[in-house]
């Protein structure tokens, strides 16, 4: 029986199909919001995504904009089932584990074979059948997408309403990444802004490559630094979080841009190899010094959806 696509009733503002629409970002927050404006979604650890679906074709692209749909075959596949004419759809690709938490190191792992066990979470909807829903309130938005996954292997993000505090308490003691809050009734932000917040269990940030160490042959960690301007202020030395096959991976990109000098904007005492600052790398940490060191940190993987 052939695949049948549904076109609801239209909502929002009438509009072609756009291009690439800039994503919303959320804030990094100190203490979850509580309150009945706000609800809370689980934070998720993979990728950032936009999914297109138009003139019976899906495309995925990055956070930046980039079409992965090469790399995201499966996700593409799976989104094509979604009940629409066409649809521009938010989420996050991520590999789930059985206890339901999410590794940014696995889906890292995962990319590099068949890509089976990746799957979309969708938690915003930004177009569907000719109309723009960016200037709906985000649970009309969330609402007209549950309906559209639904029976799909796009994975739907739940929204709750319930103390963020405690939501936030919960998530970490489960091992989850964190907490995004929303103000309920928002519109679709552009970029970053204070509607849409964040909440980590344990620190993350992307950082600079700027170099990486040995100890003899054997691989001794990464120099990192946080852009500020053109040249990068150091940031630390990443130690943990490598395998043999992501430090020979490491390795392998790294050496083609081997350079002389250092490329931090203050030069440090270290010794190591320096590259030039072209690669991004997720780093979890448990604090930061006063001078913005990262202290504890731990390799997940690089960003190269960036």
């Amino acid at each position: 029986m052939a695949f049948s696509r549904r076109k609801s009733a239209g909502i929002g503002n009438k509009a072609p199909f756009p291009d690439f629409v800039e994503l919303a970002l959320a804030s990094s927050i100190d203490r979850v919001p509580s309150g009945s404006r706000w609800i809370h979604e689980i934070k998720f650890d993979g990728y950032r995504v936009q999914v297109h679906l138009h003139n019976e074709a899906v495309k995925v692209f990055t956070r930046r904009g980039h079409d992965w749909t090469h790399r995201f075959k499966k996700v593409a596949d799976d989104a094509w089932h979604i009940k629409a004419g066409s649809a521009v759809v938010d989420g996050e690709i991520v590999v789930p584990a059985a206890d339901g938490t999410t590794d940014f190191h696995v889906l890292q792992n995962e990319l590099k074979g068949s890509s089976r066990k990746i799957v979309m979470v969708a938690f915003d909807l930004i177009y569907l059948n000719g109309h723009d829903l960016r200037k709906l309130p985000l649970f009309e938005r969330k609402a007209e997408l549950k309906r559209i996954v639904a029976g799909t292997d796009v994975q739907f993000s739940e929204s709750f309403e319930i103390d963020g505090q405690a939501m936030f308490a919960h998530a970490c003691k489960v091992g989850l990444e964190g907490v995004v809050s929303k103000v309920r009734d928002s519109v679709y932000p552009t970029g970053r802004s204070n509607d849409w917040v964040k909440k980590t269990c344990a620190q993350r940030e992307t950082l600079t490559i700027a170099g990486f160490a040995l100890d003899g042959t054997k691989w001794d960690g990464l120099y990192v630094g946080r852009r500020k301007g053109p040249d990068p202020v150091y940031a630390g030395k990443v130690d943990h979080g490598f395998d043999k096959a992501s430090a020979a991976e490491l390795r392998k990109r790294l050496e083609p841009l081997i350079r002389k000098t250092q490329a931090f904007k203050k030069r440090i005492s270290h010794k190591g190899i320096w590259v030039e600052p072209k690669l991004s790398a997720e780093i979890e940490y448990r604090a930061k010094s006063a001078e913005g060191k990262v202290r504890h940190p731990f390799f997940k993987g690089l960003r190269e959806d960036l």
